[in-house]
């Protein structure tokens, strides 16, 4: 009985520890159940026959024929492979650019000039993706800022919001303009973690910029550099909803269809729920696998991860 007790005793002390940071953490705990996780509920739907007429209860149960739909319909897979290409170009070209104004940033001398810099490269993250395309159509757009000059000089105009050819290019540029900002808050805040003396003992040993950055800084970035790339690929079949939404009528469903503007159109513009929702599933199913693989790469090159082992 001293056993079993002893236990509770402990959770009751540990409550008392932490109830303020327990009650800090309540709303965003509800809020997370509210939004995130009692809407996976109606998943229940790819299941069925759904019908918002007869409710749920009530549309007959299907199995899995909505997910054999999915995975035979060629605009599915098409929509999968404009995924997969954004987000291994956004991969190699946009994932760095963080990494690189940190290690900008990080190497100025003057306080006023680095705060500067970041309110300057921050802002952008605060913009709707409304303003961004709107932004980008007034300088690259056909009667945009760049257009009107190369006439102004007798050349002929180019052709940037509007060509599928280079939508890829136009997506991430937009991405990086608005995010990378943002992205280098957590590596400043880890270059902010590495001690000093380092740097000092590597330049007292004769050590240049260069072999300081690559045998103290980039080491010290690792672990966070892991951890953020496992999230991206978690992330990876999520490109952008409101990007692709604003700019798909000027560019064609054929260049911007991905997996969230497939499942909006499907599911939701014609109706069929249980189908959109099967794809949404399929697609979930995929990123947890993906962030399961990238852990377990973690592990395997000896970093923690998102959780440990």
């Amino acid at each position: 009985m001293a056993g079993r007790r002893r236990p509770r005793a402990n959770m009751r002390l540990r409550f008392r520890r932490d109830r303020s940071l327990v009650l800090m953490a309540l709303p965003a705990i509800v809020l997370l159940g509210v939004f995130a996780y009692i809407p996976m509920l109606g998943n229940v739907v790819a299941f069925q026959d759904y019908s918002p007429y007869v409710g749920v209860r009530s549309s007959p149960f299907v199995g899995f024929d909505n997910f054999a739909r999915v995975m035979a319909d060629p605009d599915f897979w098409h929509a999968v492979q404009n995924t997969l290409v954004i987000t291994a170009f956004q991969l190699v070209f946009f994932f760095p650019v963080p990494i690189a104004l940190a290690l900008l940033l990080n190497s100025l001398i003057s306080p006023r000039l680095r705060a500067a810099v970041q309110a300057v490269v921050y802002l952008p993250h605060f913009f709707s993706w409304v303003l961004v395309v709107s932004v980008f159509q007034q300088i690259f757009g056909g009667a945009g800022l760049l257009n009107q000059s190369l006439r102004a000089q007798g050349w002929q105009a180019v052709d940037i919001m509007t060509n599928p050819d280079t939508f890829l290019f136009l997506l991430t540029s937009q991405a990086v303009w608005k995010d990378a900002g943002w992205g280098i808050i957590v590596f400043l805040a880890a270059l902010s973690a590495i001690d000093p003396a380092q740097y000092e003992a590597a330049a007292v040993d004769g050590a240049g910029r260069w072999k300081r950055m690559w045998h103290i800084t980039l080491p010290g970035l690792r672990s966070v550099i892991v951890l953020l790339l496992i999230l991206r690929l978690g992330d990876s079949l999520t490109v952008g909803f409101e990007q692709m939404i604003l700019q798909r009528d000027a560019v064609g469903a054929e260049a911007s269809e991905v997996l969230d503007t497939f499942v909006y159109y499907t599911g939701v513009q014609n109706g069929d729920w249980s189908y959109g929702a099967a794809a949404g599933l399929i697609k979930g199913l995929v990123s947890l696998a993906l962030i399961l693989a990238a852990n377990k790469l973690a592990h395997i090159f000896g970093e923690s991860g998102v959780y440990s082992k």
